[in-house]
Order: structure tokens, then sequence, then C-alpha cells
């Protein structure tokens, strides 16, 4: 496979080696011990370094099959781990509007979450895309909830994933007198800023 297939076809492929790669991974060590006498916050951190260890090696066997240059840096982040894929001509591992993202980071909670026995909140990011939406839709919120507290008028935006509603909630909250909620369903869920009564 090139680097200039399709992130579709990259999902596709993905999927269907998904069982070869979990199948050929090492079961996790048991250093993520949470006995009774280590404190619940470092085991905490354990097992998101674990986390983040079990994706790395994952997403590094995803990498190879596909063909695909690509480094991996780790970090634990408000509580889950982070992982980032970082390199040259990634953007089919992104997709259109980060679908291709969104399910690569589907897979690899799962390939976790089948080590550890766990449900992983593992956040992934490729070439920077995810800090960038980031950054756009805080500027988004924050000018929305202006407009929306200046005309108490309330604003629906645009369908969002997960991540990016979480990403406007936190910057709707940080402005005074104006709230935001969740409407709709999946995967036409969007956010609805609205002024505070």
């Amino acid at each position: 496979m090139s680097n200039t297939d399709t992130g579709y076809e990259l999902a596709t492929h993905a999927t269907g080696t998904a069982d070869k790669l979990d199948a050929s991974s090492e079961t996790a060590d048991d250093s993520a011990d949470t006995s009774d006498d280590v404190p619940a916050e470092r085991a905490g951190d354990s097992l998101l370094v674990q986390e983040g260890d079990i994706a790395a090696d994952y997403l590094e066997r995803l990498l190879d099959i596909v063909d695909y240059d690509g480094d991996i840096d780790l970090d634990v982040e408000n509580g889950r781990a982070a992982v980032a894929i970082v390199g040259g001509d990634l953007q089919a591992l992104v997709g259109g509007h980060g679908e291709t993202l969104d399910a690569l980071q589907e897979l690899t909670r799962l390939a976790v979450q089948q080590q550890t026995g766990v449900r992983s909140r593992l956040m992934l990011d490729v070439s920077g895309h995810r800090q960038a939406r980031r950054t756009e839709l805080e500027k988004l919120a924050a000018a929305t909830a202006v407009r929306v507290r200046d005309n108490d008028e309330p604003v629906r935006l645009a369908p969002m994933n997960p991540f990016e509603r979480k990403v406007v909630h936190d910057a709707v909250s940080a402005i005074e007198g104006v709230i935001s909620e969740s409407e709709g369903e999946e995967p036409h869920r969007r956010v609805v800023i609205l002024t505070q009564r």
C-alpha cells in the first residue's frame, strides 16, 4: 500500500488487520499492578503509561504494515494517555474532516482495552491535526459566544465529533454570560451556544 491511498482504503485495511495486530501483541507486563500498597494516583498514571506503550506498539506495527514513516510521541495529558504520530506525508491517516483519524483512534483504544481489560480514553493525534483543530475551534467558540451574548440570540454550530464538542464546551465555559449545550444524535450532534439566564 502506498502513501497515496485514500483514508477510506487505509481505514478498511486497518480494520482488516486489527485482528492480526491484536493477535501478535505481547501481553502487557504486570508493571501497572494496582495493589493496595500503591497510591491510587500513581497506579492511575502507571496505567496511562502502559496504555501509551501498548498504543505505540500497535501503531508502529500498523505503520509498518501500510508502509508509512512516522514517529510515535507519548504523553499523559488531562488524565488520559496522549499518543501522536508525527512525520511527513501522513494526511491519509487523518482523512477528510478527521474521519480516518477518529477510526484509527477507536481501533487503538480497542487494542489497548484488549490488553488491559480497561476501557481506554486515549487520545490520538496525527501530524498535529487535533491540536490545530482545537485552536480553530477555541477561536470559533469565543467569537460565537461574544456574538450570542451581544445579540441575545442562540447559535447552533455545525455537527461535530465528541472531541470537537468538548473543546467548544470548554472554551464557552470560560466566557461570562453564555452557556453551551449539545443537541441531536450522532453523527449530527452539535453544540448550541446561548445566553445564560
